[in-house]
């Protein structure tokens, strides 16, 4: 479903539920109240919003090269789309593109031509590529780095296009406005998992690695969850308290900072990781997690029909 046939349900929705008084649905709340879709740029509910995607990478990525995009004081959005490569197709490919090459090198040499540095570059790059691939040490992926800028006005949207391009450009990372195709990218940036542009680089692991907007020099660790994001230095805060030798903790803050959010946040990611979670809830505040997350809810009480049994002892396991 495109953007405007998405508003256009919204709408025909809308009208079904003013004429019913039906509920509320997932369209209803999360789609705008109106969009003008143009070659260059959209104009959502008064608010212009311009998609770019990446055309040209250098041959060498340092990491971290995204950072000064995301933290730049404007608001933006960056979306990285990636599609895992058959390995045994491209390995085929490989092959012949690495007898071109060499075919290229011989040609030259029995002409008697100086070396070209270049083609002697990209046949060791394809072999040393093509062992890795061989022995799983890489992988390839089709990558897609869209961005989109948000301003109020078209000389604030120029402008904020002209600090990020000089940005990139300086990495010899080279951009380009989805012309005729802003819905398609607006659709890809939007957190829906589709990739509407297919506008792909071709990538193996190492300078993918690149990619990842969280790098510091401090040590982190390899195990836990995800707790949020170091302000300092951007770093991702990753803690496994069950590796400790007391691993109890406590969740103090002020009323209305965000305790309770945190403590299920907490839950969930270590759900993920099988942590059996028990959780003692007398305002029912968990109920609706325990639901969704496919556990149980019991109400305890005098009057009710679940009660705790102190003495119900598990059964031995056999020896």
């Amino acid at each position: 479903m495109g953007l405007f046939d998405f508003i256009q349900q919204k709408k025909t929705e809308d009208a079904s539920a003013g004429a019913g008084n039906a509920p509320l649905t997932l369209p209803d709340v999360v789609a705008p109240s109106a969009i003008s879709i143009n070659p260059r740029s959209l104009n959502i509910s008064g608010r212009l919003s311009r998609i770019f995607f990446a055309v040209s990478y250098p041959r060498f990525l340092n990491d971290g090269w995204l950072e000064p995009i995301l933290n730049m004081e404007r608001e933006i959005d960056v979306s990285i789309v990636i599609h895992p490569i058959d390995t045994a197709e491209t390995l085929k490919k490989f092959q012949k593109k690495v007898a071109e090459v060499q075919s290229q090198i011989n040609e030259r040499s029995d002409k008697g031509m100086v070396r070209d540095p270049q083609l002697d570059a990209a046949y060791r790059n394809l072999e040393d590529l093509r062992d890795k691939l061989q022995q799983a040490e890489e992988k390839l992926f089709d990558v897609g780095l869209y961005i989109a800028l948000y301003a109020e006005d078209e000389a604030t949207l120029n402008k904020i296009e002209g600090e990020v391009k000089g940005i990139l450009d300086t990495r010899l990372i080279y951009i380009k406005p989805a012309i005729f195709q802003q819905e398609e990218g607006f659709m890809s940036i939007i957190p829906t998992v589709t990739d509407k542009l297919l506008v792909h680089s071709k990538f193996n692991s190492s300078p993918l690695s690149s990619f990842f907007p969280f790098t510091s020099f401090d040590l982190t660790s390899d195990t836990g969850i995800l707790y949020g994001i170091n302000r300092h230095n951007s770093s991702l805060v990753l803690f496994d308290r069950f590796q400790l030798t007391n691993y109890n903790s406590v969740t103090f803050a002020t009323s209305g900072a965000g305790k309770s959010y945190a403590v299920k946040l907490e839950i969930l990611r270590s759900l993920m990781f099988g942590t059996e979670v028990i959780v003692i809830d007398p305002e029912h505040e968990y109920e609706y997690l325990a639901e969704a997350t496919g556990g149980r809810f019991f109400n305890i009480s005098l009057s009710s029909n679940h009660h705790i049994n102190p003495f119900d002892l598990p059964v031995p396991l056999p020896d």
